[in-house]
């Protein structure tokens, strides 16, 4: 219930009015029955608008810090994103994935569809990153169908490391439904993983436009930042080498 309220009565109208969001191919999410929508991620703001575009709830997993902080401010963060579409996940041990996997099956056992990033975390600089195999298994364990999405613009209203940037009209689309049935049962075979998700985010890349990076996102963070700090450390140096 409060899902909806958020999205028809609180939150939902004060984004389309500033923003008027534009949406593109929503006749490509099944109007009914369980999927996977896979986006790209370039702003905590992409959870937001993509499920503004769609008349039926969207559901993400989201992490535990959101669901566990103490106090006052903790139980009301934590009514906010349950009644949101999240649900906790805990990012930090090693059983993350697995957690985040059985997560999304419950969802789409119910027959909801279920949100993910499969780059794992926001772009830092706007490319496309590699995507995590998570999705190709879930897709094949679920044998779901799979609706590439891109979200762009989002960046432009919150860029990373900023709560709110500028104005523009975010624009979200929706690709063609894909269809993994034909590897029905080779869901341990890792090269089969790699080569649905890679599938994926091909169609994710044609869709928003982006430059795609075989690197995956948290590893490009991390060399960027090593690079910025070298800068820092030695910019005389950095200089010379630009």
């Amino acid at each position: 219930m409060f899902y909806w309220f958020l999205k028809w009565i609180a939150i939902g109208p004060v984004l389309r009015v500033l923003f008027r969001p534009q949406v593109e191919g929503a006749e490509n999410v099944p109007v009914d029955g369980p999927a996977i929508l896979a986006s790209n991620h370039l702003s905590y703001a992409d959870w937001l608008f993509m499920p503004l575009t769609l008349a039926r709830r969207v559901t993400f997993v989201a992490k535990a810090e959101y669901f566990n902080t103490p106090g006052i401010k903790g139980w009301f963060q934590k009514q906010f994103f349950r009644g949101s579409g999240q649900v906790p996940i805990d990012r930090a041990g090693a059983s993350a994935a697995e957690g985040a996997l059985s997560a999304a099956k419950r969802i789409l056992e119910r027959g909801d569809l279920f949100g993910i990033y499969p780059e794992g975390t926001r772009s830092h600089d706007g490319k496309l990153y590699r995507g995590k195999t998570g999705v190709a298994r879930l897709a094949l364990e679920t044998k779901v169908p799979v609706v590439p999405i891109a979200v762009v613009g989002t960046d432009v209203v919150a860029p990373p490391g900023k709560k709110f940037g500028s104005f523009t009209r975010p624009v979200v689309r929706f690709g063609k439904p894909l269809d993994f049935s034909r590897y029905e049962g080779m869901e341990n075979d890792r090269y089969i993983l790699r080569s649905i998700t890679d599938e994926i985010m091909y169609e994710i890349m044609r869709l928003s436009g982006q430059e795609y990076v075989d690197m995956y996102a948290t590893r490009a963070k991390e060399e960027s930042k090593k690079a910025d700090s070298s800068a820092e450390a030695d910019p005389a140096e950095h200089k010379k080498a630009s």
